[in-house]
């Protein structure tokens, strides 16, 4: 996904407050409730200075005046104090609380809005976006964004605090408020010097982010190649060269807000020096009293700081249009599956029928150059209702392609998939999975109990359970587990082997008792004797079930009704088996590939056993292994007949 980035523009502050427009539409209770909150801290932070000038002047004066002070004096001079502190105190609470919840609620509302979009986007889509990013998308683009939120409710009262306390320092004094006055052109001019200086800093950081993401979940992910490869030190390197631009992007960001820091803070004390300077000299004139020149001195030393909100808002800014870009480049995605009214009957086996089916993965060649790779191409098919039908088909054939677009994980390009003469397109949303499964060969486990990888949060008693694991073949294993149905199996089934986690994925499938069950390569993982009990267990439950299964084994291919034969995304032949070992080259190749691989082994086993012998005293013994291999793959080409 390109990321836009902003330049530290005024163009850059325009997306800016369009951001934060976008923000306050969607939490506009909280957000006002942070500014009352922040205004009143504002005005009472003013009324601070105010405060300490009436208790100078009706107080401490007096009191140096006669050397001495009444309780009457300390009260009035506590109680003015404490009120106005109070106040103040509320005034943070309130929005520092609504501050927070309106960030969360943004935060909330924006994960899960990205989340529905990943739901809602095709497989084509997901196909182009690495996991890593959609992750990163969806947590810290998101805080990125909304983070903003924090400081700004304090800036906004940092402004009515500045108007408060310009208005103040008027009053008392205009000369004082004028000299007072040329502080504030340099803060706001520092301030944008400081976003300029900012913007491309923490947007380098920000992408850097998305890419420590990537780059550790796809490490995550390929635990198992990298261990079995001895990649370990690799990958190392590899996240720590994304971590470490991460790491000196940061301290850049650090670095910058060092110089400019202390530079922005030292401003509004200039000030303070500079009042109390002409204010002193303007006391011995007699034109000012010591109480007007202390309120005002007071004013400036405690703007220090809240003007800093003003900064933190302007160095965020540019972190929330990074983080929207990347957030709304994913709301606004295309692509997105249109679905109808329509619902299928609910009535027995399905029928499933493909017209004419063509579908190609588009695949991004660099320089914006997208090349379509033709996976299925005119395909047409006819699985009648209540039969097994096998996919068979050399590597890259189309097979899984087909499933997917059977169960309408993707669209087709051209042509139409039916189901009960029903155009998928036209199906309801949630419509096909109430008639139909699909188990896939990669089976994917959740960190649950057994029972809830099967029932995924449905109303199933624990009979149907057991009776959807004894078709599948695991009910013997489940048995044995420490806690049955509930044993937790670790986060994608970690504790259970891959021919475990294959008949819990099946178990999933047979409980819902679908018309149309497609099982792409669903048993690689078993046994063949385990296979064929699968299998068997499923045409004697299946009667109103319609079976499309992709099958490489021979044992599997034998139990189906129907075969269609596919290369190059195309169906080449289809009938009985023995039909197509008659008629079709290309089919009886594939399926009697593994005997012949297994002759293979025979004979070269044979002259292994026979290698520091003379080879004409075992001539004959080698011919007698490879005819005996031979014969086998001929059973193997007559199986069924």
């Amino acid at each position: 996904m390109s990321t836009l980035v902003p330049t530290p523009s005024a163009a850059s502050l325009r997306r800016g407050f369009g951001v934060l427009a976008i923000g306050i539409r969607h939490e506009p209770r909280w957000f006002a409730l942070a500014v009352v909150g922040s205004c009143i801290y504002g005005v009472m932070t003013g009324g601070t200075a105010w405060v300490i000038g009436r208790v100078v002047q009706d107080t401490v004066s007096p009191a140096i005046a006669a050397r001495s002070v009444t309780p009457g004096q300390l009260w009035h001079a506590g109680l003015l104090l404490a009120g106005v502190v109070l106040l103040n105190v509320i005034g943070i609470v309130v929005r520092r609380v609504a501050a927070g919840v309106a960030v969360f609620n943004l935060g909330a509302t924006f994960r899960r809005r990205v989340t529905r979009k990943y739901l809602s986007l095709p497989l084509s889509w997901h196909h182009k976006h690495p996991s890593g990013q959609l992750l990163s998308n969806a947590n810290a683009d998101v805080e990125a964004t909304w983070n903003v939120f924090n400081p700004l409710p304090m800036a906004i009262g940092v402004v009515v605090m500045l108007v408060f306390g310009a208005v103040q320092m008027f009053i008392v004094d205009p000369f004082l408020a004028l000299i007072g006055m040329t502080v504030f052109p340099g803060l706001f001019l520092a301030n944008i010097a400081f976003q300029r200086a900012m913007s491309p800093r923490v947007t380098r950081a920000q992408q850097l982010r998305a890419e420590v993401s990537e780059v550790a979940h796809e490490s995550f992910e390929a635990a198992l190649v990298v261990k079995s490869l001895g990649r370990e030190d690799q990958e190392a390197d590899r996240f720590r060269a994304v971590t470490h631009s991460l790491r000196d992007a940061n301290i850049e960001v650090g670095r910058t807000r060092g110089v400019f820091d202390p530079a922005i803070e030292a401003i509004p004390t200039f000030g303070t020096l500079a009042v109390l300077a002409v204010g002193t000299w303007r006391v011995s004139t007699g034109d000012l009293g010591a109480a007007e020149v202390v309120q005002i001195a007071y004013l400036f030393s405690i703007l220090a700081f809240p003007v800093r909100a003003l900064g933190w808002v302007l160095a965020e800014m540019p972190r929330s249009v990074v983080g929207w870009d990347r957030v709304s480049a994913v709301l606004q995605a295309g692509g997105s599956m249109e679905h109808g009214t329509s619902s299928l009957p609910q009535r027995g086996a399905s029928r499933l029928r493909a017209d004419d089916v063509t579908f190609a993965y588009a695949v991004d060649i660099g320089d914006g150059q997208i090349e379509h790779n033709t996976a299925v191409d005119a395909v047409s098919l006819d699985v009648t209702p209540g039969s097994t039908t096998a996919l068979v088909g050399p590597t890259g054939s189309g097979k899984s392609t087909l499933t997917n677009l059977m169960m309408r994980l993707v669209d087709p390009d051209t042509g139409v998939v039916l189901v009960d003469d029903v155009d998928l397109r036209s199906v309801r949303r949630g419509g096909l999975s109430e008639v139909a499964a699909l188990v896939s060969q990669q089976t994917f486990m959740f960190d649950d109990t057994v029972r809830g990888n099967i029932t995924l949060g449905a109303d199933h008693p624990d009979d149907a359970v057991w009776e959807s694991l004894r078709v599948a073949q695991g009910e013997a294993f489940v048995r044995h587990l420490e806690h049955g149905l509930d044993t937790r199996v670790g986060e994608r089934g970690a504790s259970l082997s891959g021919g475990q986690r294959q008949r819990i994925a099946l178990a999933r499938a047979v409980i819902r008792q679908p018309q149309l069950l497609i099982l792409d390569d669903a048993t690689s993982a078993v046994d063949p004797s385990v296979e064929q009990a699968i299998l068997g267990g499923l045409r004697e439950t299946s009667s109103g079930t319609t079976v499309l299964v992709v099958a490489y084994r021979m044992a599997t291919i034998a139990l189906a009704d129907d075969v269609i034969y596919l290369e190059a995304g195309r169906v080449v032949d289809h009938g009985t088996h023995d039909e197509l070992l008659a008629s079709c080259a290309g089919y009886q190749r594939l399926v009697t590939a593994y005997a012949r691989e297994a002759a293979e082994r025979a004979a070269v086993a044979a002259d292994e056993d026979y290698g520091d012998v003379d080879p004409d005293a075992v001539e004959g013994d080698r011919g007698v292994a490879a005819d005996r291999a031979a014969v086998a793959a001929d059973r193997v080409v007559a199986v069924d007949r």
